[in-house]
């Protein structure tokens, strides 16, 4: 069961046994750990509570159980409720926005999705027109102030970049990012990062990441634009990559093409 303020409650079927009994959580990248005590409820299952105030890395924690001395055992999802993550909004008050989505792997396994950021810029209402997509939203840790401005970036180390007109009051922003620029420049995936302070400020990164909806790859689609370009035409739109994070996809029309017939 998750929480409005980011903490998870597990419940599993007690099989009996003397001893100490933990839930362990398992990053994929470094395999740190994160051990809850796991005690009974009375009703013959054992529960552990990871509150909000615990800290969990960004990443994909891996659930097991470790009962009675006995091997830590995968764990497997059950009934799962997330209705408290829907529509979630957090004050930011502690300068950071912690997210955790219990989901089942393709295997059937329990992994716990975690995000830390601090400070987040959390993508709301995204509108593509013909030559801008439209990005409106709210942060969270930090507001906008004077000499704002957002960042299309190109590549691993961000070698290329486009700066798009940023406006808004406090902590809502839209920002406005123009098709036919980025068709110009590099093929790819264009993150998109919010400078609410100018360049003496904080670096935000664009996501959304405040529901219960763990991929966001196949949920939120949205159309591409054909622009014209030198080296020919391209498709310009937004899309969420595997961790949530908001990108302007520009590929060329062939392989836009490519991609359409194979998903048919």
């Amino acid at each position: 069961m998750a929480d409005s303020a980011g903490g998870l409650t597990f419940d599993l079927a007690d099989p009996g046994g003397e001893g100490i009994a933990h839930l362990l959580l398992r990053r994929r990248v470094d395999e740190d750990e994160v051990r809850l005590p796991l005690t009974p409820t009375g009703d013959g299952r054992l529960r552990a509570a990871l509150p909000s105030t615990v800290e969990l890395a960004e990443g994909r924690w891996d659930a097991y159980a470790e009962l009675y001395g006995a091997e830590p055992e995968r764990l497997v999802l059950g009934v799962g409720d997330l209705r408290s993550l829907l529509d979630r909004s957090p004050s930011g008050s502690l300068g950071h926005v912690a997210v955790r989505i219990p989901y089942v792997t393709k295997y059937g396994n329990l992994t716990v999705r975690s995000w830390r950021r601090a400070p987040h810029a959390e993508a709301g209402e995204i509108h593509v027109g013909t030559g801008t997509t439209t990005v409106s939203g709210r942060l969270y840790g930090t507001q906008l102030g004077a000499g704002a401005y957002a960042e299309a970036r190109y590549g691993a180390d961000g070698g290329a970049v486009r700066r798009a007109e940023a406006t808004g009051v406090g902590a809502e922003f839209t920002i406005a990012l123009d098709h036919p620029g980025l068709a110009e420049s590099a093929r790819g995936d264009w993150q998109l990062w919010l400078r609410p302070s100018g360049e003496s400020g904080p670096e935000v990164r664009l996501a959304r990441l405040l529901d219960d909806v763990v991929d966001k790859r196949q949920i939120y689609t949205y159309p591409a634009v054909v622009c014209a370009a030198a080296d020919g035409s391209a498709l310009v739109g937004p899309a969420f990559t595997q961790d949530n994070d908001l990108v302007i996809r520009v590929v060329s029309v062939s392989e836009g093409a490519v991609e359409q017939e194979g998903k048919g």
